[in-house]
């Protein structure tokens, strides 16, 4: 089932996710959704806040041919799609520069963002077994854009300065449809 996606002004996108407690079946259609929707849209992740909900979860799937040829064989080990339950980032390295990083709660808006090449991360997975895995670039990228999302972090407030003050009018027109909540 498709969901909506939350947009840039709604409040539920400045709030903090609430840790998953129990993994109830529920919980694995919600997955289902929210993969489906994420497809739907062309997005590479999802988190519960972008369709209005505060559960700790996100989705994740890159498409092949998203990632530099080395990064591919290093994040080989990680399977998509990516569901992760209660992320928690333990360590970062490096630095990477995209110059259009972009977020299905932002439609039409993009920026260069840096952010770092390599992510270790803890979660849970469907089945509530704790997994550690460790990313590069375009996957590690997009764990942290969709944990950022899930500790009421944007990605455009990691934007460069000027980049965000060049897209100031397409944020504040996005702000004022879906509610001025900044």
């Amino acid at each position: 089932m498709l969901l909506p996606i939350v947009e840039y002004g709604s409040a539920v996108l400045r709030e903090k996710s609430v840790p998953v407690t129990e993994i109830k079946p529920e919980l694995a259609a919600l997955v289902e959704n929210m993969l489906e929707t994420m497809h739907a849209a062309n997005g590479v992740g999802l988190a519960a806040q972008q369709i209005g909900r505060l559960e700790r979860l996100c989705v994740i799937d890159i498409p092949d041919g998203c990632e530099t040829e080395s990064d591919a064989i290093f994040n080989l080990p990680i399977q998509m799609p990516l569901v992760m339950i209660n992320p928690q980032i333990l360590g970062l390295s490096g630095e990477e520069i995209c110059e259009r990083e972009g977020c299905l709660s932002f439609p039409g808006v993009g920026g260069r963002v840096t952010r770092a090449e390599q992510v270790t991360c803890r979660y849970s997975d469907l089945q509530g077994r704790e997994k550690t895995i460790t990313a590069r670039g375009f996957l590690a990228r997009a764990i942290q854009h969709e944990t950022d999302h899930l500790d009421a972090v944007l990605y455009i407030d990691r934007m460069e300065p000027d980049v965000r003050r060049r897209q100031k009018k397409k944020l504040n027109a996005l702000a004022h449809r879906n509610g001025d909540v900044l």
